[in-house]
This record gives C-alpha cells, structure tokens and sequence, in this order.
C-alpha cells in the first residue's frame, strides 16, 4: 500500500519532490482527490492514465496555484476572465485554447488544441502546487470507472500502489468533481456539471448558458470525444509491417527489419509501453506534413497502456467524414 501522511511542511516537500522526479501523488481538492502527475512530463502523464486503467486518452484537468500561471498555457478570452474571476480558486474548470508552445504534454490534453484547467482551492493542493511550481494533470485518483475518491482511504482501496504517496486532508467538502464550461465556443457550453451552478455561471456571465446533453454526436460531452479531434492531416494504417516509400513509418521496439518509408521516428525502441504513450501525441503531429502521403504506424500490444495507444490510433484511422 502507499505511504499515506497527513498535511503538513515536511509531506508537501516530500510530494513536490515526488511528482518532480515524475512519480504520482493523491491529493484532496475541495471537489474529490486527484490523482496528480506533472503535466510537462509525459511519461508522468502516461502513468497516471496507466494507474486508473483508463481505457482511452481522455483529456486530463490540468491544475494550478493561480490564473495567472496560465499564461504561458492557454489564450485568455473575456468569458474565461470572467469565469475565473468569479470562481477560481474553486470547483470549476475551463476549457481553452492551448498555446502552440505551451509545456505542457501533449498527452496531457489528448493530442488536442485545447487545455482543461482549473484552479483548486483547497488549502492542501494549493500548497502542494506551489511546492512543486508546475501544472500538475490530475483526474478523480481512483480507477476508471469506479466512484470518486472524497477520503484518503477510498484512494488507497481503489489505487493501492499504484500511487507513490496520498496526502491525507480529510473529507473533500464538495464531494462532486469540477463543472467543465468550454470557452472555446461562441457561446459558452457546460460540458459536465459540478460544483459550481448553472446558476452561479449564468449570473456571472450574465446570459443563459447551455448545458451540453452527451447525446449528439458533433457535440462531444468533453474534449476528444469526436474521432476527428484524434485525426491528423495525413492518412494514418496501423499494424504497418512493410513499407512505401512516400510513407512516413512511426515504429514501436526494434524497427531495423522493416526496410523503407520516406521517415520514421520510434515510440519507444525498447518496446516501453509509458514511453511509446508519452510520445504519440507529439511524433504524430511531427509525422503530419506533406512531404509524406501516409503515416504507417507499426502493430502495438493490446496489454496495459497499449489498449489507449491503439485506441487513439483507430481514432486518428478512421474513415473521415
């Protein structure tokens, strides 16, 4: 089981330690406990996804001790000002454009051209974020598809090991996670309701503001949920074991016995399922230009964080509409 310690000076410099070295930490927020893994390092990013079993790259919730931190993230609009003005630090997370040189892992947002962000309140994470001074991405830290965590014990019993330390802050007050408002539209949508009301929102904005049904699908509930937010430019064929030589091959473990292609970059040439996770995003976009007509992908596992791999490379495959 992990080391679980209660709050304090000496287990906030041990979990901003932790998470530097690209290690995960529970910790409380005032919604449930996030599981936190630094957002720069995409091996960190692909552990955090590896621990909840999450079964595809969802886009993770990237946190900060304050907005303005956000800066060198995100592009600022006036709905999103407003919003973080009325509720950050608080239980609401917005969604906006990332920046093209934005740290953060592509992994982190799935590969997408946005970034969900909030700005907790909770005394602990923001000590904790201060400490460590870097977005840390950190979904519910329980495993996929299982209850929120909203006590130190319900991480330990969904996680166990899986997480390297839980900082015990007691109960999370709100016990629900974040409401997620995407920015990004011409008019602001809830995309997820939380712990800030339709309501609260409205009367900050002062308009009504739509709350998304998940049911239409060129609506998606949450970012990355359209195969075509997956998809690059190019044509992507998977399980690639020859060649053409107009081809760009994005290789998986040793790749000398296939000969040919026009580039090739490897995911991780020691077979690493956490490397090959932390690159896709990232060799994908390098792969997309037009000096190449396909971008053959080598077969990949069907184990551990390779079912998310292949998942977000039949995503990025799939018949254009």
């Amino acid at each position: 089981m992990p080391a679980v310690l209660p709050v304090d000076e000496d287990s906030i410099a041990r979990a901003a330690s932790l998470l530097r070295e690209g290690k995960l930490v529970a910790f409380p927020t005032e919604t449930v406990y996030g599981l936190g893994g630094d957002a720069t390092n995409g091996e960190a990013v692909a552990a955090i996804y590896a621990a909840k079993g999450r079964p595809s790259f969802n886009p993770l919730i990237v946190h900060v001790a304050e907005a303005r931190a956000l800066d060198a993230l995100v592009e600022w609009n006036e709905t999103a000002r407003t919003l973080a003005s009325a509720f950050w630090p608080g239980p609401l997370t917005l969604i906006m454009p990332r920046k093209k040189d934005a740290p953060v892992s592509l992994l982190t947002s799935a590969g997408l051209d946005t970034l969900a962000v909030r700005v907790p309140s909770h005394p602990a994470a923001q000590k904790l974020l201060r400490a460590v001074d870097r977005p840390l991405a950190a979904p519910s830290a329980n495993a996929s598809g299982k209850l929120s965590p909203t006590a130190p014990a319900h991480v330990a019993e969904s996680l166990g090991d899986k997480v390297d330390l839980i900082l015990a802050g007691g109960r999370s007050a709100i016990g629900v996670e974040s409401t997620v408002v995407d920015t990004t539209t011409l008019e602001p949508v809830i995309l997820r309701p939380g712990g800030v009301t339709r309501e609260q929102i409205e009367m900050a904005l002062g308009c009504k503001v739509e709350l998304h049904g998940g049911a239409a699908s060129d609506a998606p509930a949450s970012p990355g949920m359209l195969a075509s937010h997956y998809a690059p430019h190019l044509p992507v064929r998977l399980n690639a074991e020859t060649l053409a030589d107009n081809e760009a091959f994005l290789a998986f473990g040793p790749d000398a016995f296939i000969k040919g292609g026009a580039a090739r970059l490897n995911l991780s040439p020691q077979g690493d399922l956490y490397e090959a996770a932390a690159n896709l995003f990232a060799m994908l976009r390098e792969m997309d230009r037009p000096d190449y007509a396909i971008i053959a992908v080598a077969p990949i596992p069907e184990t551990g964080l390779g079912l998310a791999i292949n998942d977000r490379l039949r995503r990025a495959a799939a018949e254009r509409t």
